[in-house]
């Protein structure tokens, strides 16, 4: 079985892997005519699938379609078009070439826990009050164990709680040396069954 991901990268995906298929096969056509006809058929289908109603009321809409034509052929079709061709492959580079999106922490590393938790690690820090401290890093603690039976679905240790807590503060927060246990997985999967 053949999967996408050790197939060639799709330039516009939105085209699919027939249309860069085709485009493929009418560049290696050696006859300029049946080429140009090969690229019509294409057009036309690139028309059908893609913008089957709003074709007509979008304007310069065809001569859109011819740029993207080439572009998804980087450039390689040898063909007569109905409008002029784009002349670089710059504009290709700068439009297409893909930004690395930068996504927020919270959705990279133990994003099972959520951005509350992470909201609430930095209140309870800044907390003045040392005995009201050590409560809220407990409440903390058992709604991240709550968060995260909720993700997996399985047991966790409280140590585990307690090393991903210590990780999210950055080392501010460390209960692994206090004895107290956190809520008990049994207890939290019987209130969790009791709402649904």
């Amino acid at each position: 079985m053949e999967y996408n991901t050790n197939r060639f990268k799709l330039v516009i995906p939105e085209y699919g892997r027939n249309i860069h298929k085709m485009i493929d096969y009418a560049i290696q056509i050696k006859n300029r005519k049946k080429r140009n006809r090969c690229a019509w058929g294409i057009i036309k289908l690139m028309t059908v699938s893609i913008h089957p109603k709003f074709h007509k009321s979008i304007p310069y809409f065809q001569h859109k379609l011819w740029n993207q034509l080439f572009i998804m052929s980087k450039y390689q079709l040898d063909i007569d078009t109905p409008f002029p061709k784009p002349n670089t492959k710059e504009n290709y580079k700068i439009s297409f070439c893909s930004k690395k999106v930068v996504y927020p922490e919270y959705l990279t590393n133990f994003r099972y826990y959520g951005k509350i938790i992470r909201n609430m690690i930095h209140a309870a820090i800044r907390c003045k009050d040392t005995q009201k401290k050590e409560g809220l890093f407990y409440a903390i603690a058992n709604t991240m164990k709550k968060n995260y039976l909720r993700w997996n679905k399985n047991m966790v240790e409280d140590d585990v709680i307690f090393k991903d807590l210590k990780k999210l503060s950055k080392g501010k927060i460390c209960l692994m040396k206090n004895t107290d246990p956190l809520l008990q997985c049994s207890h939290i999967l019987k209130c969790k069954k009791k709402n649904y």
